[in-house]
């Protein structure tokens, strides 16, 4: 990992996570399954409702027909009325949703009906929850599908298969329709939501093909023993192709909420009030939409759709070829691999902020793709572990990128607090960049002092006795330095090198080196009376103050041993500044490039309680131009003042 630069190692989480998406997006846990089934829904909201074809019209049992006729069952006689008055009407189909498995002493009348009208289809209702060890009735045969290609298919992928005893007609009533077709409903387990239409249910070897499906293929004209199933694909109507799922079902392309497709009372139509204008070359419906019928049905669009809207909206679909395709197992993957590595591969090279705008765009891509997939194409991509996959994505690079600047943190913390302020501390860890390795051109102002004569006093003092000595002087040194914001470079025995304006711009920097020099002397001078009550010998010491460019930043080996530090000119010149304290007797002493700095807020007033002289002009070794250097003092509230050096040659210096 350590040969790994960040940008790789967030891109390998990200392929991580869209592989452990692709896994789930195989095996669908019920959470999963549960949360595409929701954006499913979803997207049938965010479509709309759509237009019904005229073709297909549902003849309701509605509180006006049970007002007319009276509560349910009604007679047969009511019921025989009805389908002469369809006949009448030219319907082309006539498909009962209401299934008449008693006997009723008007059954002959109902049937002559039905044998005259020549279009009628009669429901089944198969069960899925108990097993029968009886023979499937005869009856039923003539009504299966008989051209299968593939059969053997089934053999791993059967078709829903009913065990149980199934609801039929009286035999008076089958054997004068046109054909039986079942209208068993499976709704999804875990919350009773009709998504999809079981096109073909197996009974007794047999595949008995759904109401919507068999009305279809009559007004289509397609003969029973030309609705070919290919088996685990689709099921041909014609030259129209059903796409199924293997077990032979289809996602249901529902047109809109309850009543979005034409609903006619049967009263309306027993009383002549509608007729062959309304009811003429169309599929008729026959079901229930009255509340207390119980024949309500929870949809993507609504939980009180009829049942009978269900069955009409499945023969709608095969007639207009409105198809749902339920995107294959390959293509989820396609859609899924390539959403989350493109948004790893962004995600790599974003921060933090950034990388939230790009997640929020990214599945709002996603999510306008599978929209529209859905609403244009009709084709339903699984949504739920693309979305997932890329909000557990940006979960996981962020916590890993949370766990290395904690860790970045912790280095930058151990670092940098030996050297400066707490505040500084929080502020390269909020801003890394700012401590980054290497270094950087930077205008500065540093500080040298050292304690003088400490050689002769360290020979004449016991070695305790000097340690501690110079431990307090130390400590209390470092607490002002920490005061005005320096970064405290590093201790040489007994001398200190701090500077200003980095690793944190300081726009005053010079300033604050030059307070901090004066309040050192002062705090120096503190320790002195303490020293002399305790009895204790004294540190004098000098300090040099220069300012100029350096190169500043981490400078050492990488992994081994590093230093924040800066090196150059301008650093040589400050310390030698400090030594010549000793030679011009000075406690403090400032090169002219610092005093430069300080001359507008002296000029304008605005600094004061300092007094800078100057006192010679110098040459140190190795330099050809002079250097003017200026003693400080502190002088209470009094303005700042600027006391020029006179006129004289440069003194040439030949030591360090």
């Amino acid at each position: 990992m350590k040969n790994l630069s960040s940008a790789t190692i967030r891109f390998l989480i990200g392929c991580a996570v869209t592989a452990l998406f692709c896994l789930l997006l195989v095996e669908n846990p019920l959470p999963l399954e549960i949360t595409e089934a929701k954006l499913y829904d979803l997207r049938f909201h965010l479509r709309g409702p759509v237009k019904a074809p005229d073709q297909v019209v549902i003849a309701v049992i509605d509180e006006k027909s049970l007002a007319r006729f009276g509560r349910w069952p009604w007679s047969r006689e009511v019921m025989a009325g009805l389908v002469d008055k369809l006949a009448r009407a030219e319907a082309a189909v006539i498909a009962f949703d209401v299934i008449f498995p008693e006997s009723d002493e008007n059954d002959r009348v109902l049937s002559r009906a039905i044998e005259d009208a020549g279009n009628v289809i009669l429901p089944i209702v198969f069960d899925f929850e108990t097993s029968s060890k009886g023979r499937a009735n005869p009856d039923l045969e003539p009504s299966a599908v008989s051209a299968i290609l593939e059969p053997e298919l089934y053999r791993d992928f059967p078709p829903i298969t009913s065990t149980g005893e199934p609801i039929i007609p009286v035999k008076p009533l089958r054997e004068s329709a046109m054909s039986l077709a079942h209208i068993s409903m499976l709704p999804d387990y875990f919350d009773g939501t009709l998504r999809w239409e079981a096109l073909l249910v197996a009974y007794d070897g047999l595949l008995y093909p759904s109401l919507g499906l068999k009305s279809a293929a009559f007004f289509k004209g397609v003969s029973p023993e030309k609705l070919q199933v290919h088996a685990t694909r689709s099921i041909a109507v014609g030259s129209t192709v059903i796409p199924t799922d293997r077990w032979g079902r289809m996602p249901i392309n529902y047109y809109g909420p309850g009543r979005t497709l034409r609903h006619v009372s049967v009263a309306d139509i027993v009383d002549g009030k509608v007729g062959p204008k309304e009811l003429g070359n169309r599929i008729v419906f026959i079901g229930a939409s009255a509340v207390g019928m119980l024949d309500l049905r929870v949809t993507p669009f609504t939980a009180v759709m009829p049942g009978v809207e269900k069955q009409a909206t499945i023969a709608a679909s095969i007639l207009e070829h409105r198809f749902l395709v339920k995107a294959t197992t390959a293509q989820d993957l396609l859609f899924l691999l390539l959403s989350g590595l493109v948004m790893a591969l962004i995600l790599s090279r974003l921060r933090l902020f950034w990388g939230a705008v790009a997640v929020a765009v990214g599945a709002a891509v996603v999510a306008a793709a599978g929209i529209l997939l859905f609403s244009r194409f009709g084709v339903w991509v699984n949504l739920a572990c693309p979305l997932g996959n890329l909000l557990f994505l940006f979960m996981s690079v962020t916590a890993w990128n949370y766990t290395v600047e904690e860790r970045r943190a912790r280095r930058i913390r151990a670092m940098f607090s030996s050297y400066v302020t707490t505040t500084i501390v929080n502020e390269l860890i909020d801003n890394p960049a700012l401590a980054r390795l290497g270094g950087e051109k930077r205008e500065i102002s540093i500080l040298f002092s050292d304690v003088r004569g400490f050689t002769t006093f360290s020979e004449q003092h016991a070695p305790e006795e000097v340690v501690a000595l110079l431990n307090e002087y130390l400590g209390e040194m470092t607490d002002v330095i920490l005061k005005w914001g320096g970064t405290l470079d590093k201790f040489v025995g007994d001398a200190i090198m701090v500077f200003w304006n980095a690793p944190l711009p300081c726009a005053d920097h010079a300033e604050r080196s030059l307070r901090c020099a004066l309040e050192l002397q002062a705090r120096l001078a503190e320790l002195h009376e303490k020293w002399d009550r305790e009895g204790k010998p004294k540190l004098c010491c000098g300090i040099g103050i220069n300012t100029g460019w350096v190169i500043v930043g981490n400078i050492g080996a990488e992994g081994k041993k590093m230093d924040y530090t800066v090196i150059g000119d301008e650093v040589n010149l400050a310390s030698r500044v400090e030594s010549l304290t000793r030679r011009f007797d000075a406690g403090i002493l400032v090169t002219e490039k610092t005093v430069e700095k300080l001359r507008g807020p002296i000029e304008a007033g605005t600094l004061a309680g300092i007094e800078l002289s100057g006192v010679s002009r110098v040459i140190v070794k190795g330099k050809e131009q002079p250097v003017t250097l200026y003693t400080a003092v502190a002088t209470g509230d009094a303005p700042a003042v600027i006391i020029e050096c006179e006129e004289m040659e440069p003194v040439r210096l030949t030591g360090k």
